[in-house]
């Protein structure tokens, strides 16, 4: 058996560095995997600090993916050698100017209920492991939630067993994006799956503030997030649910999508989807309605039920003016 790998160096700075972002309350476990992997780098191959030469070696194990998130990592690294820079003036830190192109946001994939149907599907299809004893269930659960209450990834994995409250059917969201905290009402069928979920999440260890999504052989830790974001495409993978360039869906789509779907019922049920922007901006923790109502102009299907909306609403007018004049 080959000894275990130790740290590069560097590896004490970014511990120190990644526990001081935690302690300022971000939530930063995206990024501290990042520079993990950077320190693993930095390990196997022998260097003894990050300079451009071994900046550059690592920016080349980065090729297979797109140029935004290339760029990305390296801005986590750039940012960690900044404030590095305040105790070790001489140290190299990488100019934003090399790093790829800055893209624009993508826009929103919208699924279909077909393809959400197909991704709950699949999880059945998945095994558990030895650090993940609850995988199909967390996934199920995971994407029921994520299209049920509009959820972001990061608001998912950092649920606790106590932010959910059976009597009342609601779930705290706390201390999310801009430092917003919200209750969000469950669907019948969201609160049913949680009370399924939990069933078999309280036969590990637990207390109140347990992660309700977790992860680890004895399931007491949370879920990470780049992790369930990686299984979350490879069930989409499974499930043949693929955007039109044949790439999966991001977690953040069904976010989208769950937006979407809202609206697009306002417009079924013949109610002005002006009306539901307040209540869908609180559900989703928006800072503004502007934030909302942007779903309104970019989901094509919107648009279109808008436009069989005013047909139905303007044909009988028209109809009785065949010529077109004016009175």
């Amino acid at each position: 058996m080959s000894p275990a790998l130790q740290p590069s160096p560097l590896g004490a700075q970014i511990t120190a560095y990644v526990d001081r972002q935690r302690a300022l309350g971000f939530q930063y476990d995206d990024q501290a995997w990042i520079l993990q992997q950077l320190d693993t780098f930095l390990a196997e191959h022998g260097h003894s600090d990050l300079t451009a030469a071994s900046f550059n070696d690592w920016a080349l194990t980065l090729e297979h993916l797109t140029p935004q998130g290339r760029r990305k990592r390296m801005q986590i690294v750039y940012r960690f050698t900044l404030h590095r820079r305040h105790t070790t003036p001489e140290c190299f830190v990488p100019d934003p100017a090399q790093f790829p192109a800055p893209a624009p946001a993508p826009a929103p994939w919208i699924l279909s209920e077909q393809q959400i149907l197909a991704l709950l599907e699949q999880t059945g299809q998945l095994a558990p492991t030895h650090h993940s004893p609850l995988r199909p269930h967390i996934y199920r659960l995971g994407v029921v939630l994520l299209y049920t209450a509009g959820l972001r990834r990061g608001e998912l994995v950092r649920l606790s067993i106590d932010d959910y409250a059976p009597s009342r059917h609601t779930l705290r969201v706390r201390e999310s994006k801009f430092h917003k905290s919200r209750i969000v009402a469950l669907s019948r069928d969201a609160w049913r799956e949680i009370d399924s979920y939990l069933r078999l999440r309280l036969c590990f260890p637990h207390s109140a503030n347990s992660p309700l999504l977790a992860h680890g052989a004895r399931a007491d830790k949370a879920f990470p997030g780049y992790l369930f974001g990686r299984g979350f495409r490879q069930l989409c993978r499974d499930a043949s649910v693929l955007t039109d360039s044949g790439r999966p869906p991001r977690v953040h789509d069904v976010r989208h999508t769950y937006a979407a779907h809202v609206l697009l019922r306002s417009y079924r049920d013949n109610r002005n989807p002006q009306a539901v922007l307040p209540v869908l901006s609180r559900a989703m923790g928006h800072v503004s309605l502007a934030s909302t109502a942007h779903y309104l102009s970019l989901i094509d299907p919107i648009l279109e039920q808008a436009a069989e909306r005013v047909a139905r609403q303007a044909g009988p007018l028209l109809a009785g003016n065949p010529g077109g004049s004016h009175g």
